[in-house]
């Protein structure tokens, strides 16, 4: 069983810059993939990045590649997103995911096992 926190999350302008962390219960962490995804109402989740369980591999969905930056600390059980140039069009509700072990570096939301409770990120023109 994992239990993962976001935090970090708020109002910003655009251009401004926000990191949000999630952290996990337990001592799997390190063996899965860890994703984050965003969620606007209405809409479903889509893919942001992903980090390999040992942070030797990233994917970042096209939109947010160059300012978004995705790493992880085994040590303290937490993977980071660093987000830069913060756009209107990033306002959701940001989720991290641990991948099931078989999966890979996945962009399938039906491919994580565990998620969290999400954290709202809203970014003001």
């Amino acid at each position: 069983q994992m239990t993962l926190k976001e935090s970090g999350g708020g109002l910003v302008q655009a251009g401004d810059s926000l990191t949000l962390s999630c952290a996990a219960s337990g001592r799997s962490f390190r063996f899965h993939a860890m994703g984050w995804f965003r969620q606007v109402s209405g809409k479903e989740r889509e893919f942001v990045s992903i980090i390999s369980f040992n942070g030797d591999s990233t994917i970042y969905e096209d939109s947010v590649k160059g300012r978004f930056t995705i790493n992880r600390d085994n040590a303290k059980n937490t993977v980071y997103l660093q987000m830069n140039s913060l756009k209107p069009e990033d306002t959701a509700v940001y989720y991290c995911g641990a991948a099931a072990p078989h999966a890979g570096l996945t962009r399938y939301s039906k491919d994580y096992d565990y998620w969290g409770q999400g954290t709202q990120v809203t970014v003001s023109s």
